[in-house]
């Protein structure tokens, strides 16, 4: 009786472990990021639409006033940032697993790279630069909480 033999495999063999592996991390992220999202919406949706007079409160003023406060500033900074990086990684997974041209997973994984930069850099900066009070603005423009300019 003679022993089967396996024969070698095609692919090179990796003689060293990499520290960083990229889809372990996106997949710890992806249940980290998802548990913390939970918890940041609905606390989002709770203050928005519960506490108060609900949703027909929400206008210019209740958003201006929400900005207004440090607290809620980092809190939608972080749903901002965890949300957009959350679907950006499910839509890289995406590509991995259907775009069989690697440039054209190449080029799609860079235009969700691009749109990704760019709708954190605008929305951060709305979130830290929004004045609700702007120097100048007719006082009958201006919500309640601003007062009168001298």
């Amino acid at each position: 009786m003679t022993t089967p033999t396996i024969e070698s495999p095609k692919a090179p063999v990796r003689t060293h472990r990499s520290r960083f592996n990229l889809e372990a991390f996106g997949w710890v992220f992806m249940r980290a990021s998802g548990i913390v999202l939970v918890v940041l919406i609905f606390g989002h949706l709770f203050v928005n639409l519960m506490i108060g007079e609900g949703v027909k409160a929400l206008d210019f003023a209740f958003v201006g006033g929400k900005f207004s406060d440090p607290f809620w500033m980092v809190w939608d900074t972080l749903l901002l940032w965890l949300a957009l990086i959350h679907g950006a990684n499910g839509m890289r997974t995406v590509i991995n697993d259907y775009a069989h041209n690697r440039l054209v997973g190449v080029i799609l994984k860079g235009f969700i790279l691009v749109a990704t930069i760019v709708l954190l850099v605008l929305g951060t900066l709305v979130i830290y630069t929004f004045d609700p009070c702007p120097a100048g603005s007719p006082a009958d423009l201006l919500p309640s909480f601003c007062g009168t300019v001298g």
